[in-house]
């Protein structure tokens, strides 16, 4: 044939990408029904459109069924469509995708939630979709209770699936630092209280050393840890990745189908780099002089361009904000302009800063004495310079700027190395959500972190529209918040907590100094110890690369809340 067929049972396959050409070979398999899950033109322009594959189809003597979604769009109710399209099809039943992966999800989510027969894929819960006239793709069909016969959460094993709803207390969606910290802190005030954390990872980064890597200052093998030695012994680990939110019914669905319900959700998954937005980059990325820091396998060969680069053209780049760290592309540019320094090549090197924003930093009360680094290592510096594209084989980048003229304009440059930092911003799951502002951000109140249309969720960390600086040291601070507001909702209580946007932003700007930028909203000095805090200072090289780790993982994963206690306040 010409796909390749996955069997799931004899009466449902699934298949990647299927083409018009395909079709009689799908009807000599014994095939009746194809349903195709994939969106038009979500591969491009070459991509089969639905209609040619159904002409086709039905040409062959298929029955030929649309049903387009994108993973982050699979719901409750989208899963009970698709089980009427089986429930009521001519079978045996071929359903494909741009993989075959996300009509296995749904077709796995029916059978989880007991929606088809599982002898004859007839359907069980949800009545079939009427004979509604051509054109009107809306299914007729009553949603079932799930209700009825839930286990109770204690009774479900982590990953468990033969339930099609589980229960928790608390929900939180991302392992990361946010939701790891904050299930410790919650454990610390409430040991009984039962919390699932949502995370599809095995794996746990300490990603603000990824700098350090990227100078030689650090063992990238010291950043990660498997994700069980941080995940708090009570809470109960669902290792999936989440598909879509519904928050008016207090439930969440994973993209294996497994729907999750909860009293209180959490929802920390930090950013989605979009590597592959910027053409070319991700040919080239860990080769040909093209690297970054903002990945754990990157951040080694960082060094090793540095090392290796005794002349000619380095460029550093940075995105449009909001990005997680919005320092480490200027930290990326001092660390190995310090160590060309050093190693007496730098007259030899031509340094270029390309920063898509309008300003060197976004709180203006450091920029002079960045602007002073900048000089030290003769960096040039362009502001209003996004990168655009990326040819690694032939040393080039393109950025874009505005003109004399004020119309873009696109810019070519070639290197020797190239540091990238790829633009951010919420994942897909997040963005197309009901819990979305316009931006795509979980919508909550700066000051208490509750969400403003849903009172029992709340945003942690870089997801969140909160406008503070998305960092480490950040989410230190609002864990404590939203763990005593959290708690406070569960009791009817009004709020204690606010969040006055905390954050720190240790810059280094060479090897052994250090500016500890402390900032809350509106860009308001912060500094935890006394002197000027927009002055490099060897202490806080010495925080940087041996303290904050140790307090990272032995305090703040831990439910350790030092130095991190706001004071109470009525919000």
């Amino acid at each position: 044939m010409g796909i390749s067929i996955t069997a799931h049972s004899p009466l449902f396959a699934t298949a990647p990408q299927a083409s018009p050409e395909d079709m009689q070979l799908v009807a000599q398999e014994g095939f009746k029904t194809v349903i195709n899950n994939r969106p038009d033109y979500e591969g491009g322009s070459d991509q089969p459109t639905a209609d040619a594959v159904g002409e086709a189809a039905r040409a062959a003597g298929l029955n030929y069924i649309a049903q387009p979604f994108s993973p982050s769009q699979v719901t409750q109710a989208l899963v009970e469509e698709f089980a009427a399209l089986v429930g009521q099809a001519e079978k045996p039943v071929l359903a494909f995708c741009r993989t075959g992966t996300r009509s296995t999800n749904i077709f796995q989510a029916a059978m989880a939630m007991g929606l088809l027969n599982p002898h004859d894929l007839t359907l069980v819960n949800v009545p079939a979709v009427s004979s509604a006239p051509a054109g009107d793709a809306t299914p007729q069909k009553k949603s079932p209770d799930f209700t009825a016969s839930v286990t109770p959460a204690s009774a479900v094993g982590v990953g468990a699936g033969d339930s099609p709803l589980r229960r928790h207390d608390v929900v939180i969606v991302g392992g990361g630092s946010g939701g790891i910290a904050l299930a410790a802190s919650l454990f610390k005030r409430q040991p009984n209280l039962d919390v699932a954390i949502i995370e599809p990872s095995d794996q746990h980064f300490y990603q603000p050393a990824w700098t350090l890597v990227g100078a030689g200052e650090f063992d990238v093998r010291k950043t990660v840890r498997n994700m069980h030695a941080v995940m708090p012994a009570k809470a109960k680990w669902i290792r999936a990745a989440v598909a879509s939110f519904q928050p008016e019914s207090n439930q969440l669905m994973c993209e294996g189908g497994e729907v999750v319900a909860y009293q209180q959700l959490v929802v920390a998954p930090g950013l989605a780099l979009l590597w592959d937005a910027i053409p070319g980059l991700v040919d080239t990325l860990g080769k040909n002089g093209v690297t970054s820091n903002y990945r754990a396998d990157l951040a080694p060969y960082t060094w090793d361009c540095v090392k290796s680069l005794k002349s000619g053209v380095a460029l550093f780049t940075q995105p449009m904000v909001p990005i997680k760290c919005a320092g480490a592309p200027q930290k990326a540019l001092y660390l190995s302009a310090a160590h060309w320094q050093k190693q007496a090549c730098l007259n030899n090197i031509h340094i270029e800063f390309h920063n898509a924003g309008g300003a060197l930093f976004s709180v203006a009360d450091f920029i002079p004495n960045l602007m002073k680094q900048m000089q030290t290592y003769n960096a040039e510096v362009n502001l209003g310079s996004n990168l655009v594209a990326v040819d690694g084989v032939a040393k080039k980048a393109w950025f874009e700027r505005k003109g004399a003229d004020g119309n873009p304009e696109r810019i070519e440059k070639s290197f020797d190395m190239l540091h990238v930092v790829p633009p951010q911003q919420p994942h897909a799951f997040v963005k197309n959500s009901p819990l979305a502002n316009a931006d795509g951000w979980v919508e909550v109140n700066q000051a208490t972190l509750q969400h403003t249309r849903f009172p029992n969720v709340f945003g942690l960390g870089d997801a969140m529209s909160a406008p503070n600086s998305k960092t480490a040291a950040a989410i230190r601070k609002q864990v404590v918040v939203l763990a005593e507001n959290l708690l406070a909702v569960r009791m009817n209580r009004p709020l204690p907590m606010a969040y006055d946007g905390y954050s720190a932003c240790p810059i280094t700007v060479g090897n052994g100094k250090l500016i500890l930028a402390e900032f809350g909203y509106n860009g308001k000095l912060m500094p935890t110890f006394g002197g000027d805090p927009t002055a490099p200072r060897a202490s806080g090289w010495y925080m940087k690369k041996f303290l904050f780790p140790f307090l990272y993982w032995h305090l703040m994963l831990k439910g350790h809340e030092w130095l991190a206690r706001p004071k109470k306040q009525s919000v």
